[in-house]
Order: structure tokens, then sequence, then C-alpha cells
């Protein structure tokens, strides 16, 4: 096991390092000048090279990629050229907005998808099943901004349970912020989980057609017994696989949601720095964001090895 994950762990860092290298030439080669754009196209030509040379932006490529991962070892992520406050300090009150809702989102999911998958795989082909699936089918074609608006529509503004909008932080107490994550974690959960019921279903039915869950109903079990003792772990390879994947989308893919309830998370602090050319800010959020994707893809292999010894075997 130590083998297998010293290997992964090698590969998580070897694509960190690759990526660090793509965000930063994909930024820098964006149209538009940081300099220019915030003192406008009236500028000065020797106002913009000082303002370059504050920003550090008169450095070469190479320089400022070496100086920016170096900083991002150390904790640093440099200063944002719009707010001019540390970048660490802004994603870190961002990601107390976002990370939360994420795992609010992906709680939802897996509460709804499991039991769903696990009903519909124990129910094939009878209306049980054929609901569900139904229900999942709308819940992958619905996109979640609809689900977000019409959300808003029937519990914040006709049913009044729910603000249609914004975060009182969390020093207004838990229960205030999980009440306003409410309705976007739905909005996010709801497709995340359909998707999820239907890999559950899918992979259930696999395992039940499999010469162990034979085995298992000829030494007397029930065919309720059989698939929770051996077909739902012998499922999880897969789910796993759609949980790890969702919760990387829900960290990193939020921002129309948070844009549509106002939330002040990383997906509007890209957005808005994008809109200002604030690239220090739109490189080290992005990162961030790819380091917790690879992160929790490293951590759904170590899981694939505690569920399937297999795995380890071919490390």
């Amino acid at each position: 096991m130590l083998r297998y994950a010293l290997k992964r762990l090698l590969s998580l860092i070897l694509s960190l390092a690759v990526a660090s290298l793509v965000i930063f030439l994909v930024v820098e080669v964006a149209p538009g000048d940081p300099a220019s754009f915030m003192l406008g196209v009236n500028a000065q030509a020797d106002t913009v090279a000082a303002l370059k040379a504050e920003l550090g932006l008169d450095q070469s490529k190479a320089a400022r990629y070496l100086s920016w991962v170096a900083g991002m070892l150390g904790g640093d992520f440099g200063t944002s050229y719009t707010y001019r406050t540390p970048v660490a300090g802004m994603i870190t009150d961002r990601l107390w907005v976002s990370l939360p809702l994420a795992l609010f989102a992906l709680t939802l999911s897996t509460l709804i998808a499991f039991p769903a998958g696990i009903y519909a795989a124990a129910r094939r082909g009878k209306p049980g099943d054929m609901a569900v699936m139904g229900a999942t089918q709308l819940g992958v074609a619905v996109p979640n901004f609809w689900f977000a608006m019409m959300l808003v529509l029937i519990f914040a503004i006709n049913l009044r349970w729910f603000g249609a909008g914004g975060f009182p932080g969390w020093e207004a107490g838990i229960w205030a912020g999980l009440h306003a994550l409410t309705l976007p974690a739905i909005a996010l959960a709801l497709p995340q989980a359909a998707i999820l019921t239907r890999v559950m279903r899918s992979a259930l039915l696999d395992i039940l057609g499999e010469d162990f869950m034979r085995t298992a109903r000829a030494k007397g079990l029930t065919r309720r017994q059989a698939l929770w003792r051996h077909g739902v772990r012998n499922a999880l390879i897969p789910v796993l696989t759609i949980i790890g994947l969702q919760f990387s989308f829900l960290l990193a893919g939020a921002i129309i949601i948070e844009q549509v309830f106002y939330l002040p998370g990383l997906g509007r602090l890209v957005f808005q720095a994008i809109s200002a050319r604030d690239l220090i800010v739109v490189e080290s959020v992005v990162m961030l964001l790819v380091f917790a994707v690879i992160t929790v893809n490293f951590l759904v292999d170590l899981a694939y090895a505690l569920v399937d010894p297999r795995l380890r075997s071919r490390a």
C-alpha cells in the first residue's frame, strides 16, 4: 500500500508542476495589459511603465513564473493588482464559502443517489426503477442554473423560506450560513445526484450478474442480503470515481450558481479578476482549484486500493 501511495504521490507532484506551467502560459498570453487596463487608454507611457515596475510586470516571464511558484510553495500567492491586498487572504475568505458549498452539495447528492441507485437496481424493469430512471434523465438534461432560478422563484420569492441571494458570513452563526447555502447546494446537487444514481444502478446491476453473487445466493442469502453484503461494496469503485470528479466540479465549477445567488466564492472571484485583468489572482485561484482536483483524484486512487486490494498488487 505504501509503494502504491508513493507512486501516486509522485504522479500528483508532476501533474501539479505541469499544470502550473500551463496555467501561467495560458493566462500570460491572454490579450490585454493589466497596467494599461488599470490606468486607462489615456495614460502616459512613463506612468504605465512605472506601474508595471511596481507590479513586477517588467520582469521576464521566466522570472515571474519562478517567483510565482516559489511564493506559492511558501504560502505567498502575491498581491492583487486591483485590490492591492494579499491574494492568499482573498482566496481564504472566498474558500470559506465555496468549500462548504461544495461539501454541502456533495453530501446532498450522495444522500439522494445511493438509496435511489440501490432501489432502482433492486427493482430492475419494474415501475420503481423506471420512475427513478425518468427522474435522473430529467436531472441530467436540465442545467443547474435553471434549477437555481426555479428554487429562487418558489422558495425565495413565493414561499419566502429562504433569501434570494447573498451570504451573511459564518460569524452570523452556522445555521445562518447553512441556511444561505441551502438553495445553491440543492441546485448544484440535483444534476450530480442524477448522474451518481445512474452510475450506482449500473454498477450494481453489473455486480448482480457476477458468479460470486450467485454463490452467495446459493449459500442461502436472500437477494437483499446479497445485495447489501457483497453487491454495494464491490460497486463502489466506479461510484468513488464519480464522487471524486463531482467534488472537483462542485468546487471549481460553481461560478454560475455563485453568480445567481450572489455568493462571494471562488467562482465569482475568478470572474471578477478576469474582468479586471488581475492576472495574479486568476493564476493563483485556478492553480488552487487544479490542486484540489488533482488531490481529490489522488485520494480517490487511495480509496480504490483500500476497496480493491488487487490494485495494490499491480503497483
